[in-house]
């Protein structure tokens, strides 16, 4: 059986740092964001989360043989940052969302590939498509939740995404991670 491992971030982890993955309860600290530098140049933006995530697979040459795929929540501490004259807990509540987010759509990930993927021949014929929708959804729903919440300014929005995320996280909750 022939032994393939994808990553994805995990040279970035190796370089980098520290990593911290999703778990249910466990919520950032600003200590937790330690990149000095604001890598936005936009002065507007108290902090930036880093996170995504990270995937490994373990399949055959063999088409028919069952495939094993791991997918994980990861927040980068090295490449994430925070201006230090403006934390406070509303701040990072919207940069824990952030985080949340990714593990949501982990969590789609993670639905999508138990739907369509059980062979190492599913792996190579659906994959990639399930990776690249996910990811396109994940950009754009992150950059739709700053610009709505305007950055967690727009407290309105902000409480609505808060509830929105957290009803979502709770409907796929069969795909948290073990």
């Amino acid at each position: 059986m022939r032994l393939t491992f994808v990553l994805c971030l995990l040279a970035a982890e190796l370089v980098f740092g520290q990593k911290i993955t999703w778990e249910e309860g466990r919520k950032l600290t600003w200590d937790n964001f330690k990149s000095p530098v604001n890598k936005k140049n936009n002065p507007d933006i108290a902090a930036y989360t880093h996170c995504g995530w990270e995937f490994s697979s373990i399949k055959s040459s063999n088409p028919k043989a069952p495939v094993t795929i791991t997918i994980k929540t990861i927040f980068n501490e090295e490449k994430s940052w925070k201006d230090v004259k403006k934390m406070d807990d509303y701040i990072l509540l919207h940069e824990q969302k952030h985080f949340d987010i990714a593990e949501l759509f982990v969590r789609k990930f993670r639905k999508a590939v138990a739907e369509k993927i059980r062979t190492s021949g599913d792996y190579n014929k659906y994959f990639k498509a399930i990776y690249d929708g996910i990811s396109v959804d994940y950009q754009n729903f992150q950059m739709a939740y700053d610009r709505e919440t305007r950055h967690g300014i727009n407290k309105e929005k902000q409480a609505e995404y808060n509830n929105m995320i957290s009803e979502q996280l709770d409907n796929l909750k069969s795909y948290q991670a073990p």
